[in-house]
């Protein structure tokens, strides 16, 4: 783009009035700064990013779930006390508890203008009641299986899906397995080819459901 993150930011302050949107920034060696968007805002948002002139981000190259379990963060940072009747600067550990949420991140490309990636994300309200986020298939149509993949796999639940439903999984599977607080059953009747750790778990778990016989019928 031709644009930095602080410039588009600004011009959609001014094409979006009173969109929430907040550049990100990356620790990672790749430096990429993405963009949070609050969930109300997510369909205008991406609306935008795919018909402004000189974004023209017409391909959603892929979208990724995250889970943010509750966490303590903790973050040191530079004061100045009287120590021993001399003021010094001192640097202190300040905790703040993170409340829990899962977070879906959207990688944009201009076909159009051969430009991208811009990456921007959505986060529910929490990981238990507050699941909902936009659906953004009517902006792009590959975005249909992939949300379904994350509601499958991380419980999101994206409004106005045209058929939200699990994708890898079937139906009547429990939970959520790529929640960081999963936890596998021990019972793998279903795995067609238990094998090692699979096969032990399996039959580890049929000895301690397996009902013993009477002791009249015992040989």
């Amino acid at each position: 783009m031709n644009e930095s993150v602080e410039q588009l930011v600004a011009r959609m302050g001014s094409s979006l009035p009173g969109a929430d949107v907040t550049p990100m920034p990356n620790d990672s060696p790749s430096a990429q700064i993405s963009l949070l968007v609050a969930r109300k805002d997510g369909k205008r948002v991406a609306e935008f990013f795919k018909s402004d002139p000189l974004l023209r981000m017409d391909f959603l190259s892929n979208l990724t779930g995250v889970d943010w379990p509750e966490a303590v963060i903790k973050q040191k940072i530079k004061t100045r006390r009287n120590v021993e009747g001399v003021e010094k600067e001192v640097e202190e550990t300040v905790e703040t508890r993170r409340a829990g949420f899962l977070e879906v991140v959207y990688h944009l490309y201009s076909m159009e203008l051969k430009h991208g990636p811009l990456i921007f994300r959505m986060r529910t309200e929490n990981r238990s009641s507050g699941l909902h986020l936009p659906s953004l298939t009517s902006v792009w149509r590959g975005a249909e299986l992939q949300e379904r993949e994350v509601y499958d796999l991380y419980g999101v639940l994206f409004d106005d899906h045209p058929d939200l439903r699990r994708l890898l999984m079937w139906e009547t599977f429990q939970d959520h397995p790529m929640r960081k607080d999963y936890v596998e059953p021990d019972d793998y009747e279903y795995e067609p080819t238990a094998h090692d750790e699979v096969l032990g778990k399996s039959k580890s778990h049929d000895a301690s459901t397996m009902t013993p016989m009477p002791r009249s019928l015992q040989p």
